[in-house]
């Protein structure tokens, strides 16, 4: 499921705007509220690290994993070299020998790219095996209503003096899914420019789906808000925020 290649080392530059900070308040907000002290991070999906990075300038201990080397290859550059911070090349779906954390994060929407109900389950089952016991879960989705009626037919088109861009969203062949078609012009020192394409496909289930999934491995205490906020999700929620609990079955 490597979906970024040559995007990765434009990434940054395209996703400047995103809520970055926000997602560290969040994170920050919810370890307070859960009392984890100290905690050992595991960033799935982490990218280009610019959240791993923000977390450890403050005294956060932890570990990225992501499935494309080229996104690893840019948070590499990010990360502190004397904070002993791991990164790792796997898919979330099947995460092995990385340890065993006091949280895991699943952030910017990156559980969106797992494109079926058993890719969830099998993702929930992995993250649940790199938990300790008591150990939080935290991630965000798009919105059923975010997918259809704002990400479907979204266009964006920018033109800068090294690169051009063009970004187009289309309806996906599954319930609640859109296809990314993303077009790059890069400037090369030659004077000429360089194209590339990118492809990316994103699905969303509802609430009480994804709930019900993290039950069926074991996560217990589901808590869900929407759009950074404390209050549960509404008709126009944009982004869906999960906090879950790994207790062993009795």
């Amino acid at each position: 499921m490597n979906a970024y290649q040559g995007f990765a080392y434009y990434y940054d530059e395209l996703m400047e705007e995103a809520p970055y900070k926000e997602w560290v308040l969040w994170i920050e907000k919810t370890l307070t509220a859960n009392e984890v002290t100290a905690p050992h991070l595991l960033d799935v999906g982490c990218g280009t690290g610019t959240i791993m990075a923000d977390l450890i300038k403050k005294g956060y201990r932890i570990d990225g994993v992501d499935a494309s080397e080229e996104m690893l290859a840019v948070a590499n550059e990010k990360m502190p070299k004397d904070q002993g911070s791991r990164l790792f090349c796997q898919d979330m779906r099947e995460l092995e020998g990385l340890g065993v954390f006091d949280t895991v994060i699943v952030t910017c929407d990156s559980l969106n790219y797992l494109l079926t109900k058993k890719d969830v389950e099998k993702a929930f089952a992995s993250f649940y095996s790199h938990l300790k016991t008591g150990g939080l879960l935290l991630f965000d989705v798009h919105s059923l209503s975010y997918m259809e009626d704002v990400l479907a037919g979204f266009q964006f088109a920018e033109s800068l003096e090294n690169r051009s861009c063009i970004w187009n969203c289309y309806n996906g062949e599954d319930p609640y899914s859109v296809e990314h078609e993303l077009t790059f012009f890069i400037k090369e020192e030659d004077g000429r420019y360089r194209r590339f394409d990118e492809f990316h496909y994103q699905r969303t289930f509802s609430q009480q789906e994804y709930e019900d999934m993290l039950r069926a491995q074991g996560f217990k205490n589901v808590r869900v808000t929407a759009d950074f906020t404390d209050q549960p999700p509404g008709q126009g929620s944009d982004r869906i925020f999960f906090t879950a609990i790994k207790k062993d079955l009795q």
